[in-house]
């Protein structure tokens, strides 16, 4: 897929507050700090897209980016950030489960982890939660540069084991947003099931 055009088109804190155009959504979600705006801005190819910044938490609002004027990619706040306010942290965890739960657009739920760290118990519990909702979801694996191969291989590895356990067969992207690897991979995957919805319209119509 190549990417023509990324275009800002509001934020949001409720399912009806979404843009009117209305079209399939691919939405970027994952702990605070884990590189979801850098790996949006990398797919995009638009360096300042989404906005990124040292201090985790930065994104606090569901925004909706509209991609070649036919699906939106979604940048959603980060969980689990611990310096916020309980009741910053409550609006954002209700925030986050509203639009999982209730956006009809949603295509498709694109998890990040960071490739450095064990899976933890957070992203252990919301991958459950989402797999247990039965909401289509791929994983990300984010700064795989900062790894070398064979230390890469092995928290993959355990990843992979613990994901297994949870949900067999979740596919896995390995990605680096400064090497631009993964790019291809999760694009290729987003235009598969753009593919498929339209063919299901297809057959839907000329029923």
């Amino acid at each position: 897929m190549i990417i023509k055009t990324a275009i800002f088109k509001g934020s949001s804190t409720k399912v009806e507050q979404k843009p009117a155009f209305k079209a399939p959504e691919y939405a970027f979600i994952g702990r605070s700090n884990v590189g979801k705006s850098s790996l949006i801005n990398m797919l995009c190819g638009q360096k300042g897209l989404a906005k990124t910044s040292s201090m985790p938490g930065k994104t606090i609002l569901v925004n909706h980016f509209l991609i070649n004027g036919s699906w939106y990619l979604v940048d959603l706040p980060g969980y689990g950030f611990a310096r916020a306010s309980k009741k910053a942290q409550a609006s954002l965890k209700s925030m986050i489960e509203d639009y999982v739960s209730h956006s009809e657009e949603l295509a498709m739920l694109f998890i990040l982890l960071d490739s450095r760290h064990p899976l933890m118990e957070i992203d252990y519990n919301f991958i459950s939660a989402v797999a247990g909702a039965g909401i289509p979801f791929a994983v990300v694996l984010t700064k795989c540069d900062k790894l070398s191969k064979a230390a890469l291989d092995k928290n993959t590895s355990a990843m992979q084991t613990e994901l297994d356990s949870i949900k067999p067969g979740i596919t896995v992207f390995a990605t680096s947003s400064e090497k631009k690897t993964g790019r291809d991979a999760i694009l290729s995957a987003i235009e598969a099931g753009l593919n498929d919805l339209r063919n299901q319209q297809r057959n839907t119509d000329t029923i």
